[in-house]
C-alpha cells in the first residue's frame, strides 16, 4: 500500500437529473477529493450520506493519517476495503508455507489453525459442530495438496462453504478480547483439560506467524498478539529424571527386546548407545556403518526417516519422508562414534537379517523393504518394558517411550564428563539445548556422586 500526506478536499456537487426508472427529478451529491494529484470520488443518494463520507475524510486528513494512493481512501478505510476473512487468510498462510516446509510442519500449521478457527466466526446461525469446523479444515482446507487435487469430499463440502462465508474479517482481530480468546483456545486440548506447555507453544507460534503474515500483506497495522497482555504456560524442557535408565536397566530391556523381536535389538540399541532419535536409524544405511571387527566404530547420519501420515508429504501417497537431519543443511552429515556393543549389535543384525536393496537397516519383513513403522517399534517396547521391568517400574516413567533411551545416552555421556560440546555435536543439538534439556543424572549414578564428593571432604578433613 502506497501512501500520501498530499490531500486536497473540495465542497460537496449537487447533481440534479431524472429518475431512469420513473422519470421524476432527482439529485445526487458528489464528494471529491485529490490524492497526491490524483482525482476522485463517491456519489451519494442524499447530502446527509456525502457530508457523513466527507467529514470522515476531513477527520483523517487534520488526525494526520496517511491516504492510500491506489483507493484515495485514509489508510485505515483502505485496510477495511481491502481485508480478507480469517478463514481467506488462513488459507493463504497455508499455501505460502506449504512448499517449503516439512510434513510434520505442514500438519503442524493445519492443527494449529483448524484449532482456532471456531472462535474466529462472524456468526452462529447454521454453524456446523466445532467438531465437523476442525475435521474439514484439517483434512482438506489446511492442506495444499488436497485443495489442489479438486472439489471437497461431499461429508465436509457443506461445512466448507459455510466457513468460507461465515468467518471473521482480519480486522476483527484488533480487538484485544477477541485475541485473548484465540489464545486461551489454544491453551485447551479438545476434551477442554490444559494442554502441555510444548503443545500449547508450538500452535501459539503457529498462529503469530499467520498473524505476522498478515503485517507482513499490510492486512493490519500491527501484530495483534504483541498487544495482549497473556501469560503462557510455562514449560518444563527438562528430561525426567524417572524415565532414564541407568546402562543395566538398558541391557535388561534389549534382552528383552531380542526375545520378542529380534530384528529390532539393533535399532534400540542404536538409541541407547549412540544416542540416535528414532527417525535417524530408520535412516540408517549399511553405507553409513563403520563396524571393525573389534574397538570402537562410526556411524555417519544423513538425514532422518519420518512418519508423516499420507497426504502430508511431497509424495501424497507416501506416509513416510526422508528428510535431512534436524536444524541440519540438506548435505550435512553427522558423525556419531559407535561403542563395542553397538558395533557387535549392528555386524550380528546385518549378518543375521541383511538389509533391503536401498541399503537401509530397519526395515519391514515381507512388505516391500519398507522402514520399520512407529506403531511396531512402540508395540515392541512396550512389551519389552512388561517382560523386564517390574510392576512398579512399569507404571513409573522409566524409559515410558524409546525416546527415552536417547535421553539415557546423553545423560550418561555428560555424567562421565565427556565435553558438553562434544556431546551436543554428537548428539545433534546446540550446547545450550544440550544443558537445558538433557544435564540429568540417570538412575544409579547419585551413589556414585555422593562417594567422589565424600572422598574429596576426607582429603580435606584429614589434615586438619
Amino acid at each position: 500500500m502506497n501512501t500520501t500526506y498530499d490531500v486536497r478536499l473540495w465542497a460537496i456537487r449537487e447533481h440534479t437529473g431524472k429518475d431512469r426508472k420513473t422519470g421524476k427529478p432527482r439529485s445526487t451529491y458528489r464528494v471529491r477529493w485529490m490524492v497526491a494529484g490524483n482525482e476522485f470520488g463517491e456519489t451519494f443518494k442524499t447530502r446527509a450520506l456525502a457530508e457523513s463520507f466527507r467529514s470522515k475524510l476531513m477527520t483523517a486528513q487534520r488526525e494526520g493519517l496517511a491516504f492510500d494512493t491506489a483507493s484515495g481512501l485514509p489508510e485505515p478505510m483502505a485496510r477495511e476495503l481491502n481485508t480478507r476473512s480469517w478463514y481467506e487468510h488462513a488459507v493463504a498462510f497455508v499455501d505460502m508455507k506449504w512448499p517449503r516446509a516439512a510434513a510434520k510442519h505442514r500438519k503442524s500449521i493445519a492443527e494449529a489453525l483448524a484449532n482456532v478457527t471456531p472462535v474466529l466466526l462472524s456468526t452462529a446461525r447454521g454453524a456446523p459442530s466445532d467438531d465437523e469446523i476442525r475435521r474439514a479444515l484439517y483434512a482438506w482446507s489446511f492442506n495444499k495438496a488436497r485443495r489442489d487435487a479438486g472439489t471437497p469430499p461431499e461429508d465436509i463440502a457443506p461445512t466448507i462453504r459455510w466457513l468460507a462465508s461465515n468467518t471473521v474479517n482480519l480486522n476483527a482481530l484488533q480487538d484485544a478480547a477477541l485475541v485473548r480468546k484465540v489464545l486461551d483456545a489454544l491453551s485447551l486440548r479438545l476434551d477442554g483439560k490444559p494442554a502441555a506447555a510444548t503443545t500449547v507453544a508450538r500452535k501459539r507460534a503457529v498462529v503469530y506467524g499467520a498473524l505476522r503474515y498478515a503485517v507482513e500483506l499490510k492486512l493490519l497495522p500491527a501484530h495483534p498478539m504483541e498487544h495482549v497482555q497473556w501469560i503462557a504456560p510455562k514449560s518444563d524442557d527438562e528430561v525426567d529424571r524417572r524415565s532414564v535408565v541407568n546402562p543395566a536397566q538398558a541391557i535388561t530391556l534389549l534382552a528383552a527386546v531380542g526375545e520378542r523381536h529380534p530384528r529390532l535389538v539393533a535399532f534400540f540399541a542404536c538409541l541407547y548407545f549412540a544416542a540416535l532419535r528414532p527417525a535417524e536409524a530408520l535412516h540408517l544405511r549399511v553405507e553409513d556403518c563403520e563396524l571393525p571387527e573389534e574397538g570402537w566404530g562410526m556411524l555417519r547420519l544423513s538425514g532422518s526417516t519420518q512418519h508423516v501420515g499420507q497426504g502430508w508429504g511431497d509424495d501424497s501417497n507416501a506416509i513416510r519422508e526422508d528428510r535431512e537431519l534436524k536444524h541440519r543443511a540438506k548435505t550435512a552429515v553427522r558423525p556419531v562414534p559407535a561403542p563395542p556393543p553397538l558395533v557387535r549389535a549392528l555386524r550380528w543384525h546385518i549378518a543375521a537379517h541383511g538389509h533391503a536393496p536401498d541399503g537401509r537397516l530397519f526395515v519391514t519383513q515381507g512388505y516391500g523393504n519398507g522402514p520399520v513403522s512407529k506403531e511396531t517399534y512402540s508395540r515392541v517396547w512396550r512389551a519389552a518394558r512388561r517382560d523386564a521391568l517390574s510392576e512398579a517400574q512399569q507404571r513409573s516413567p522409566l524409559a515410558r517411550r524409546p525416546y527415552d533411551l536417547r535421553h539415557a545416552a546423553v545423560s550418561l555421556w555428560l555424567n562421565e564428563g565427556v565435553p558438553a560440546t562434544q556431546v551436543a555435536e554428537w548428539a545433534g543439538h546446540s550446547v545450550h539445548v544440550l544443558l537445558k534439556v538433557y544435564a540429568k543424572c540417570i538412575d544409579g549414578q547419585d551413589e556414585a556422586a555422593r562417594r567422589r564428593i565424600s572422598r574429596a571432604l576426607d582429603l580435606a578433613v584429614e589434615p586438619a
